[in-house]
């Protein structure tokens, strides 16, 4: 799947560039966003919310401010990931606070959040309202993840976590994406549930992935409790991986079932290559 020709990434991408373009030259901000918003990644979450803009009836040209915001605040969600986790090595590159410093870090990541803020604002009360709700589940996710190895933490405790950590951001793009195509909360809803199901497939995959040490583009000094280690507290770890497996399947399949509720086109389509691109694609 070649994401980088689909023109949803192409949009999100000339945004950011003008954004960063706008940006006074002298600033060290300008530097520490241009390092971490070029540092690759595949867009997943803005692309999810314009394609779910066109499921319900919008145009994606209109929805890349959200759009940005989304990323925007993913990225500052991962600078601050690094902070807490001693994240050294992120998508292949030194880590925003091994380059720039800790407080310099802290402050890009402020920034962003700030960016991100002032972008979804024109887009209504709904997007606003589940914008700022994702950014409070993510860190609450975060301060699971934390705690997640100083006392018990089982399966539903993993599952809260993650919906909270990562799925709830994919879950925002999808709502965010419909309301602004014109979706009322029924669809809306439903789309949000859509960017959940994929996000909680989305995590335990990476999970499972560092748990099998088949990541080299992500580095960190703190270890999280995942679903795989649950697992094996129980059962082999051939059961563990195997188990885990399934229910990343499993919430694919929930969230396909979901898009095939959606009248087929071209959105639909791409929306499905997605979810198991980020998926059962990289499953082991």
């Amino acid at each position: 799947m070649n994401i980088e020709q689909w023109d949803e990434h192409k949009l999100i991408t000339s945004a950011m560039s003008d954004m960063i373009a706008d940006m006074d030259n002298s600033s060290q901000m300008k530097k520490m966003v241009t390092h971490v918003c070029n540092s690759g990644g595949k867009k997943i979450r803005p692309i999810i919310l314009m394609l779910s803009s066109e499921i319900c009836g919008g145009d994606s040209k209109k929805s890349v401010d959200a759009a940005l915001a989304i990323e925007l605040i993913h990225s500052a969600s991962l600078i601050h990931d690094d902070l807490l986790d001693g994240g050294v090595i992120r998508r292949g590159l030194p880590s925003a606070h091994e380059k720039f410093g800790h407080a310099a870090a802290m402050l890009c990541g402020d920034f962003l959040i700030s960016k991100s803020i002032e972008l979804i604002s024109p887009f209504g009360t709904n997007a606003v309202r589940d914008f700022g709700r994702a950014g409070m589940y993510m860190a609450e996710g975060e301060t699971i993840d934390v705690k997640s190895v100083t006392g018990t933490f089982e399966e539903s405790n993993y599952y809260e976590c993650i919906r909270k950590k990562t799925a709830s951001l994919f879950a925002a793009s999808a709502s965010i994406g419909a309301y602004i195509g014109g979706a009322d909360d029924e669809v809306a809803n439903k789309c949000r549930l859509y960017g959940e199901h994929v996000g909680t497939a989305y995590q335990i995959v990476d999970d499972l992935l560092e748990y099998l040490n088949a990541q080299d583009d992500k580095k960190s000094t703190h270890e999280s409790v995942t679903l795989p280690q649950i697992y094996l507290k129980q059962m082999s770890h051939e059961d563990a991986v195997n188990k885990s497996i399934k229910e990343v399947k499993k919430q694919v399949m929930y969230a396909s079932d979901i898009l095939r509720t959606f009248d087929a086109c071209d959105a639909t389509g791409k929306l499905s290559q997605i979810t198991n691109h980020i998926t059962t694609d990289m499953l082991p």
